[in-house]
């Protein structure tokens, strides 16, 4: 991993993203800490694609990839085209299956027919699909996970991945192997550590803070083909940009080859 492929997920610093003035002094704030790219995820709908754009582009901040509304890949792909064209991004990612019964065998079929759908869109005009986890795919269908099924029921022209180090390891999986097993298909790595605390739960934890062994995946993502190395952070134990800075520079220091 080269430093310039590090990014930053803007959903970590949701809070700070729902205004345009409020996004320009968070552009800033993540510029400084020495982020050069951004996953666009969390800012205001009242902020057009043009406009988060104008705004990080002014900040020094280009924009790898956006999440986008998971309804709108699977109902009206040609409006995602629209708008990552209008956000001079060319990747989209179907962030949660929102709506998806995961108990019902067609439910499950239907989405996945529907992103291979989207992702053909997407395709035929220039920009591609991704397919990000939570812990829910990990459940079974079958004598499989449910990320294996999917996987497994696309193509990696139509469907990429989008793998959560977090999520995967919180769904009882391995990083590492699943970098392997999604070789080809990860346009996208969200960096997040997993740590555990005294009270016997689980933590999201500031890369290096926790016990995921990252030297080991980012080998492993970058032999699968990864591009962008997105920190993310759903939840934070204070101040977000503090947790993101930790992040950032244990990922420069101790994670760029």
């Amino acid at each position: 991993m080269q430093s310039n492929q590090i990014a930053v997920q803007l959903y970590t610093v949701r809070d700070f993203c729902k205004s345009a003035s409020e996004l320009a002094q968070t552009a800033g704030r993540l510029r400084a800490i020495g982020y050069e790219t951004a996953e666009v995820a969390g800012v205001s709908a009242d902020i057009s694609p043009e406009e988060i754009r104008r705004i990080l582009s002014e900040a020094g901040i280009t924009i790898c990839s956006a999440h986008e509304s998971s309804d709108l890949i699977r109902l009206n792909p040609l409006a995602v085209v629209e708008r990552l064209k209008a956000m001079g991004v060319d990747h989209a990612v179907y962030p949660y299956p929102a709506g998806v019964d995961f108990s019902d065998p067609a439910s499950i079929k239907a989405m996945v027919s529907d992103l291979d759908a989207a992702g053909t869109v997407l395709r035929e005009h220039g920009c591609s699909l991704s397919y990000h986890n939570h812990a829910i795919e990990f459940s079974r269908l079958g004598n499989e996970t449910l990320l294996n099924y999917i996987a497994r029921a696309t193509s990696p022209e139509t469907l990429q991945f989008e793998l959560d180090t977090y999520w995967v390891q919180f769904g009882g999986c391995n990083p590492v192997e699943w970098c392997g097993k999604a070789a080809g298909r990860i346009t996208v790595l969200h960096c997040k550590d997993y740590g555990f605390g005294a009270n016997n739960q689980p933590f999201f934890a500031e890369i290096g803070y926790g016990n995921l062994d990252f030297p080991a995946i980012i080998s492993a993502a970058e032999s699968a083909g990864c591009k962008w190395f997105v920190v993310e952070q759903d939840a934070c134990p204070g101040d977000p940009f503090v947790s993101l800075e930790k992040s950032y520079k244990t990922m420069r220091e101790c994670l760029c080859s």
